[in-house]
């Protein structure tokens, strides 16, 4: 756990990174391979719709309480299924620890009495007693009807929330189609991986798909905040938005990691008790949902909504312009001498160089004047300006008498006595 926690110090500080925004292809290809094998899966073996939204017929059996198990499920599963009637696949569950429940699909009344019988004597019930241990219920397509509908309107509700929370939290519509798109990922990958499963489509599983949707949409949104929160003042700052955003996600990526495991935990557990010891079909529906599209959303929270939104915001001006500072910086960086011009013949030369030196004739080196430097001494360029070199000001014009300085060894104000002042 030392390391783990270093790892997310180094991750937050920017000592560390990963490349989760550069690696723009790759993430995309990854995310359109896996929605184009969803679909495919979706479209060639399609969903198993539970008999709430195809209608059925369902059989509910009295039995004692050490009958209502998980083996005596699967044993009367497999009876009715080598019943020869066209059940489709059949649902056996428990119930309490009273009744096991039958589900097929929709049946004759002449195939519901041999049903009956079939079952009874799988189970051991006396045909005169068949009548009151076993009862009978349909359920018709209207109502799965209804429930589809009623399914649908909630996740369009549910979306139409989602743009309006985000739009009034960010202020950014960009933010939300990225959003948006993560949740249609989520969706799709969830539904393929159902299709392939072959779960039946409960009303338990479109509420884990909701439930799945509004943790999609928890993460992302604490993504994109730290994105907003390193990017505010952009113009200041010697960053670009893809860096920014990137640094935004690998602050937050061992939380992602930290919210998914504590989360996909006990999901996993519910999947597996449902799956091999209670047999409730129920739980595994909500389980499988739940399991699969938290996964997938922390996939597309890291990799794919803050890629969207760096691709959406890469026409902006002031993304650009801070792209065209970081490219000089570094071409800066990479070639210190760059921006120095390169020599000409027509090159104007700076005076007081030593190319501006006009030579001297070897005569004038002869004589000279005292002080001045003979031949083999070092020469120096003469200064045009009047005013003292080296110290770059010109001195202002003195307000009192001047006068020779035996300390300092140059003409300079002189101090006059109190009286004589102002004479």
């Amino acid at each position: 756990m030392g390391k783990f926690s270093r790892l997310g110090n180094d991750l937050y500080s920017g000592r560390r990174s990963y490349d989760f925004i550069g690696r723009r292809a790759v993430f995309y290809a990854i995310s359109a391979i896996l929605i184009l094998g969803a679909l495919g899966l979706v479209g060639g073996k399609g969903l198993n719709f539970g008999i709430e939204f195809t209608g059925g017929t369902q059989f509910a059996v009295n039995l004692p309480a050490d009958q209502v198990t998980q083996d005596n499920a699967e044993g009367l599963r497999e009876t009715v299924a080598d019943a020869g009637f066209e059940t489709g696949d059949p649902i056996v569950t428990t119930e309490g620890s009273s009744r096991l429940i039958v589900q097929v699909q929709e049946l004759g009344q002449a195939d519901t009495d041999a049903l009956i019988d079939i079952i009874a004597d799988a189970q051991g019930v006396a045909p005169a007693d068949a009548s009151d241990d076993i009862s009978v219920s349909a359920i018709g397509a209207s109502l799965g009807a209804q429930l589809a509908q009623r399914a649908a309107i909630g996740v369009g509700v549910f979306l139409f929330l989602v743009v309006l929370f985000i739009w009034a939290y960010s202020r950014e519509w960009k933010m939300s189609v990225s959003a948006l798109l993560a949740l249609f990922h989520d969706i799709v990958i969830t539904v393929g991986i159902y299709a392939l499963s072959g779960f039946s489509v409960t009303p338990a599983a479109v509420t884990g798909f909701l439930a799945i949707l509004g943790f999609s949409l928890y993460d992302t949104v604490v993504v994109f905040d730290k994105v907003r929160e390193n990017t505010a003042h952009l113009r200041s700052q010697r960053t670009t938005y893809a860096a920014a955003a990137n640094l935004a996600v690998n602050q937050t990526l061992v939380r992602s990691i930290n919210t998914s495991i504590v989360a996909l935990i006990p999901i996993g557990a519910i999947l597996y008790v449902s799956a091999t010891q209670l047999g409730s079909s129920s739980l595994q529906d909500l389980a499988l949902v739940q399991f699969v599209g938290m996964g997938v959303g922390v996939y597309s929270s890291v990799f794919l909504a803050p890629r969207v939104l760096v691709h959406l915001k890469s026409n902006e001006d002031d993304v650009k312009l801070a792209e065209k500072r970081a490219k000089a910086r570094a071409r800066a960086a990479a070639d210190p001498y760059a921006s120095v011009p390169s020599f000409t013949e027509d090159m104007p030369i700076a005076a007081g160089t030593d190319e501006g030196i006009e030579p001297e004739d070897d005569d004038e080196h002869d004589e000279h004047a005292p002080g001045e430097p003979g031949e083999g001494e070092p020469t120096r360029p003469s200064s045009t300006r009047s005013e003292a070199m080296g110290s770059g000001r010109v001195a202002p014009p003195a307000r009192g008498p001047m006068g020779q300085s035996n300390s300092s060894g140059r003409v300079q104000p002189s101090r006059q006595t109190k009286s004589q002042r102002k004479k």
